[in-house]
Formats: structure tokens, sequence, C-alpha cells
């Protein structure tokens, strides 16, 4: 245990790091893949320097510090990785993703779809010192407030009621954050996290809103980069998805319409294909600000 948290604290650190320095440097377009050509910069360490789009589309622009100019700024592993498991084994599902985001997701099979979504606005708002920000639902309605868990308490449960115990000293790392969420995802799930989450209608879509079909089973993937032609005002998205079991979070190949993949549009009946899951614009949401 004490590796793992070695482990993640460096990985903090080093996310850290780089959060200061893209923070620091005003947004940089790439150049665009010509037409027929692949849109992938191989050696782009970041979702918006791998990934080029396509002829006519640029980038929309996101504010430094905001929840968007993170998701597109995640740090990814070098081109053609392997996505691997919980517990080190390989996702098998290969020709499903384009890349892979270079997160630790730990040792436990707890980091799956919703659970990925769930870690990925914690950690943004941690790192942005938003602290009370940090709270999700668990299944039975119990509210697990970050403010609460950083003063040393902890939750007890009993049959389906939840409630708050003192027993811990007040800490606020990086290694209270990943016990907090790890809490967080035995208890919470797609059900849950679409429950908490706005609607949004589909002249509205941002990165980071969310596609979710809450129940069991449910899957969620979130939307890590947009882009817009200018001529036409068409709209084309990056996803991104955890799984089951536990895996690191990828950014999805579009297998339906390759000729823009990895990127998305909205499809006939405002409906988004991935694999064997269709969401419609009905199931699409996002976190209160």
């Amino acid at each position: 245990m004490r590796l793992i948290s070695l482990l993640f604290i460096s990985c903090l650190l080093i996310f850290s790091t780089l959060w200061t320095l893209i923070r620091n440097e005003s947004e940089r377009t790439r150049e665009k893949a010509p037409v027929g050509t692949d849109m992938i910069y191989e050696y782009g360490g970041l979702i918006r320097t791998r990934v080029l789009t396509p002829e006519g589309f640029n980038r929309t622009i996101s504010p430094a510090g905001s929840f968007e100019f993170y998701l597109r700024n995640l740090p990814l592993k070098p081109n053609n990785t392997v996505p691997k498991m919980y517990n080190g084994r390989n996702v098998r599902r290969l020709g499903a993703y384009e890349a892979v985001v270079d997160l630790a997701i730990g040792d436990e099979n707890l980091h799956q779809c919703a659970d990925a979504i769930i870690r990925l606005r914690a950690e943004y708002l941690y790192l942005e010192g938003q602290y009370e920000k940090i709270h999700f639902n668990f299944t039975n309605g119990f509210r697990m407030d970050y403010s609460e868990w950083i003063k040393g308490k902890r939750i007890a449960i009993k049959g389906n009621r939840s409630y708050w115990v003192q027993s811990a000293r007040a800490s606020n790392t990086y290694g209270d954050l990943w016990a907090y969420l790890e809490r967080v995802f035995m208890f919470a799930g797609t059900a849950s996290l679409s429950a908490e989450l706005d609607p949004v209608s589909a002249g509205d879509i941002r990165i980071g809103d969310i596609l979710i079909q809450g129940g069991t089973p449910g899957h969620a993937m979130i939307i890590v980069d947009k882009a817009i032609n200018p001529e036409t005002g068409e709209e084309i998205f990056l996803l991104a998805q955890s799984n089951m079991p536990a895996q690191e979070i990828q950014v999805l190949k579009n297998r339906t319409d390759q000729s823009i993949s990895p990127w998305f549009r909205l499809g006939e009946g405002n409906t988004i294909t991935s694999g064997r899951w269709t969401f419609t614009v009905n199931e699409l949401k996002r976190f209160s600000d």
C-alpha cells in the first residue's frame, strides 16, 4: 500500500507541474489533418496535441483553469499503448480506442465508467483548490463531501443508511483524495451519477458533458474535446471512457464513421453511437457549477 501511495503521489506531482505549465501558455492548434489522412500526431503528449482536427474544423476555445481546458490537456501514454486493467493485464478490446490517458487507477476493481468521470471531476477541482465542490452521491442518496473527509470524518454504514463518524486526523493530501474516491467508487455508479447531473440540450454541448445511461449495467462516457466548422456550424467531439473490469481511461475511436475518427458527430435523431452504446441527447448531462 505504501508503494501504491508513493506511486499516486508521484503521478500527482508530475501532473500538477504539467497542469501549471499548460495553464501558463496559450492554447495552440496544430496544423489540421489533410483530407483522407490519419488524424493522429503520434508524438503529441496531450489530447489536444495528439489528435488533429479534420479539414474545415477548428478547436473551440476553453478558458485556462476551466474543466474543459483540463480535459483536453489530459496527458497521454505513448502512441499505440495498450490500456491496462486494475490487475495489470491488457484490455482486450483492441481497435476500440485511439489513446490511453496517463493516469494511475489503483489496484482495486473500482475505477470503472462512472468512477473515471467522478475521478476526473474530483482531481480537476482538487488541483484548482476547490475542495468544497468535491462531492458525489451514493446510490442510497447520501452526499459524500470531501470537505468532511479532510476533517478526519469517515463513513459508517448501517443497513441502507450512511453517516459520518470522526475517526481520523484532519489531512488533505492526494492520498486522502484517492482514499475518498475509492470509497465513492464503492457506493456510487451510473444511476447515482446520472441523478445528480444537470440535463443538457443538443445546441449547448460542451467539453466535460457526459453521455450516461444509469442502470445495472449502465454506461457513461465524457466529452474531452470539441471542434467546430465555422462555415457550417457543425460540431464534433472526442469521447473518453473507462469500463468493466476497472481500467485506464481511453480516448475512443469512431468505428461508425471512420472518415472523422476519432471524432464523433451527432447522428440521425441527435444520437451518438460508440461500440454497442447509443446515446441520445436526453442522456447528455453535466456537472453543476
